[in-house]
């Protein structure tokens, strides 16, 4: 390993200062900064509260997609998705012809803070929920890297720790479960206890958001568990540092029943049946608690199809919020054009995408849909356990300003 270096470390064109003390970045998947908000008023999550008394609350926005894998792999590379690639959980390869899960660390295209740390002397370590994150969070990462999902395959040699479930004492959790999320935080002051990192970056699972809005007795819950894990860290004298992936609105009207628009039906109906073809980057494998229905879509259309006219079509359908083509869509969400369709969709917050009816299977669902993908779910919490400094006003704040506003701003 390399001698570690106090010199500042330079990634993506950002510099950081070395690490004072042990730095925990923590992402919050699908956290609306209002299940802080409720469960700091419901009085149940006392470190949280603390921190935003007398660290620093902000608020800040994800990328669009507001997806999982563009937002985490953001957060580490401290870059927008045109700088590293990756701008959905699933895309199509046009030159292949191939519709392709976009979790392999081959599709990156930019080294991560993570690996540049450990490159440079840093002692790092990493947990994730779902292990579809961990190849690229891991990417080339001299380091600990394991996922909660598979806590129980981890080796010393392929994952930079062993025992996992041991350490930790607890049972391999369900990965639809809060269990999974709990047992990343478990690891974290585990990890931070034993081997004290230099730098840790813990990444949750979206379940409970998926299940249950801000301010509900679940939800409530889960940010209690969080903040007693929170109150752990601290104690271990961390600095933390906390944001979301992404927030997470009800997909539903005023009944509870899913308001979805099939947009592959759509394109049969105006281009001919199998003329087109829709993506929807929110696709993994992970798909009971949302039915890979999100409010993002990209569109590939036949060759000569009239765009503009497709365009001004599609954008007054009740519930479309916003209909691009390929290049100004990459100019304003700061996305690679090369992994986009002709088109990209949005819709407005309380709807979301899919291709056809038949397609989504929806039987899962036993609460009302609620899901991500738009705009309407940029807003994002920037919480930290210290104050922050000479931050420029009127500077756009984005979840992938963490590890700069930790490093570079921290009192």
């Amino acid at each position: 390993m390399p001698e570690t270096t106090a010199a500042p470390v330079t990634v993506n064109g950002r510099t950081y200062r070395w690490m004072d003390r042990p730095l925990v970045v923590i992402c919050v998947d699908g956290c609306e900064p209002d299940y802080i908000t409720q469960a700091i008023e419901a009085n149940v999550a006392p470190c949280l509260r603390r921190m935003c008394d007398t660290g620093t609350s902000l608020l800040g926005d994800c990328v669009v997609p507001s997806f999982t894998n563009p937002n985490n792999v953001s957060i580490v590379t401290g870059a927008p998705p045109a700088v590293h690639g990756i701008c959905g959980n699933y895309f199509y390869d046009a030159e292949r012809n191939e519709e392709i899960m976009m979790n392999d660390a081959r599709y990156l295209r930019a080294d991560t803070i993570l690996a540049r740390f450990a490159g440079a002397g840093a002692k790092v370590a990493v947990v994730t929920a779902k292990d579809k994150l961990r190849s690229l969070l891991g990417h080339r990462l001299n380091g600990i890297c394991f996922s909660a999902e598979k806590a129980d395959q981890a080796t010393a040699v392929d994952n930079g720790i062993a025992n996992v479930l041991e350490r930790v004492g607890k049972p391999l959790p369900s990965v639809y479960s809060a269990d999974l999320s709990e047992f990343v935080f478990a690891a974290g002051v585990d990890i931070l206890k034993r081997e004290r990192p230099d730098l840790m970056y813990l990444s949750t699972t979206d379940y409970v958001q998926h299940k249950h809005a801000p301010g509900t007795p679940p939800a409530n819950a889960f940010y209690t568990m969080m903040s007693d894990y929170l109150e752990q860290l601290d104690a271990l004298g961390a600095t933390i540092a906390l944001t979301a992936d992404h927030g997470m609105s009800a997909k539903t009207d005023a009944a509870g029943r899913p308001q979805i628009i099939y947009l592959q039906d759509w394109f049969d109906r105006a281009l001919g049946a199998g003329k087109a073809r829709v993506i929807l980057p929110i696709t993994d494998p992970y798909v009971v608690h949302h039915g890979a229905l999100g409010s993002f879509a990209t569109c590939y259309l036949p060759s000569g199809a009239d765009a503009a006219s497709i365009i001004e079509q599609l954008a007054t359908v009740t519930g479309i919020d916003r209909v691009l083509t390929r290049d100004d869509a990459a100019a304003r969400y700061e996305l690679p054009p090369d992994r986009l369709g002709d088109l990209v969709i949005l819709s407005q917050r309380l709807v979301v995408l899919g291709t056809t009816a038949s397609r989504h299977d929806l039987s899962a669902l036993d609460v009302p849909l609620r899901s991500h993908g738009g705009e309407s779910e940029q807003k994002v919490p920037l919480v930290f356990n210290r104050a922050l400094r000479d931050i420029a006003p009127g500077r756009r704040l984005r979840n992938f300003d963490i590890f700069d506003l930790a490093l570079n701003h921290a009192a």
